[in-house]
């Protein structure tokens, strides 16, 4: 695909500036939580307070290694650079290797990020993508898969198959394997056909990968795996997150790693850009990719959270789809969403409508397991 040019022209002003504000400016979906605000409120109303499940934001604390390694670095009066440092690089690439099965890779297939969301929502302009092409997300998805295509002023269509696409321009494809918000493990097979329908056209493939260690009845598999792959890193991106498995959230700690053309082309526009991830969040990044055993102790905990909350939830009839990973249960008892939460808010307990993500999430709600081990058994009482 065709990569931004540099440098880029300069910005309007005075009168140019308000017409793009007026009318150039993307039109973006309405911020979906605000919606949720009468049913929280609602929902604080219990005797017992508020089980907020809406949200997948980590309460746990950060592993104290990765607090003492960001004190320790604190004392930063430079600008970092924007590939990270040499330990933070060697550290995401060992990560790679031991957890995820990645093929062989080098230091410029590696990039740090100030958080996932941020690339998420900038990646199709980063990449180029332009008015005209469009980008193909899930059909059940974070909203910022979209939201990223608007930005860059693109179309997106919503759908889990590629034939579904016809004759357009497409050239982005997001998987979001384990999926936000269905806990859905794509199989290999799948991950594969992806793969090869995106290099036959020359379209990238951007995996976001931030729950990959978030698997309970599956185990996810990543792009950079070569049995997905083939042995090659060629138009594919992988998204990794710290925030879930570190409770790094409020670090805005992440990186994306893959196809070396690519990431060199990001690292331009990014240094362009200055996008860069402070100094002292480098260093805690470093020693978190380095330590997998906070790693279990964070798995550990939330699985004992999802089978309270799946055993409550199946107690009072609602069926769990797919969750089979995430930080997420997929619910349903077969009515509009907005019923359900709705039903749930009653009893003091606030999830998230499963339109939200889609219309094919319209019967559904997304409970999510990142509530204290207090809040959870509290919201298990109150289904029983």
């Amino acid at each position: 695909m065709t990569l931004p040019a540099m440098p880029a022209p300069p910005a309007p002003s005075g009168a140019a500036a308000q017409s793009v504000a007026a009318g150039r400016a993307p039109r973006l979906p309405d911020f979906p939580w605000d919606r949720l605000l009468s049913f929280k409120e609602q929902a604080a109303r219990h005797r017992d307070g508020l089980v907020d499940l809406s949200i997948g934001t980590p309460v746990d604390p950060t592993p104290a290694r990765v607090q003492e390694a960001l004190r320790a670095a604190s004392d930063a009066p430079g600008y970092p650079t924007v590939w990270g440092t040499p330990a933070l690089r060697a550290a995401i690439i060992g990560y790679l290797r031991r957890r995820c099965g990645s093929v062989d890779l080098t230091e410029d297939c590696i990039l740090p990020t100030i958080g996932s969301k941020e690339l998420v929502a900038s990646l199709p302009a980063q990449l180029g993508v332009r008015a005209g092409q469009t980008v193909l997300v899930p059909a059940v998805a974070y909203p910022t898969y979209a939201v990223g295509a608007l930005l860059a002023g693109a179309a997106y269509v919503a759908s889990d198959a590629t034939s579904s696409v016809g004759p357009a321009d497409v050239p982005l494809v997001w998987i979001n394997s384990p999926a936000n918000p269905t806990g859905r493990v794509l199989p290999v097979e799948h991950l594969r056909k992806v793969v090869d329908w995106a290099r036959e056209r020359g379209a990238v493939v951007a995996s976001d990968e931030c729950y990959f260690e978030c698997g309970w009845d599956a185990t996810p598999v990543s792009v950079l795996d070569p049995e997905i792959n083939g042995g090659s890193l060629d138009s594919i991106l992988a998204v990794h997150s710290l925030s879930k498995r570190s409770n790094l959230a409020g670090y805005r700690a992440a990186f994306v790693a893959g196809d070396p053309v690519l990431v060199s082309a990001l690292h331009e526009v990014r240094r362009h850009s200055g996008l860069m991830v402070p100094a002292p969040v480098q260093a805690a990044m470093t020693t978190a990719l380095e330590d997998d055993d906070h790693i279990e102790v964070q798995r550990q905990r939330y699985q004992e959270r999802r089978r309270l909350l799946r055993e409550a939830l199946t107690h009072v009839g609602f069926r769990i789809d797919h969750s089979e990973a995430s930080l997420y249960l997929w619910v349903t008892r077969g009515e509009p969403c907005t019923d359900t939460v709705g039903w749930l808010a009653e009893r003091g307990i606030l999830v998230a409508p499963g339109d939200f993500y889609g219309p094919a999430g319209a019967h559904h709600v997304r409970v999510a397991l990142t509530a204290t081990d207090e809040r959870v058994h509290s919201a298990v009482a109150r289904l029983h």
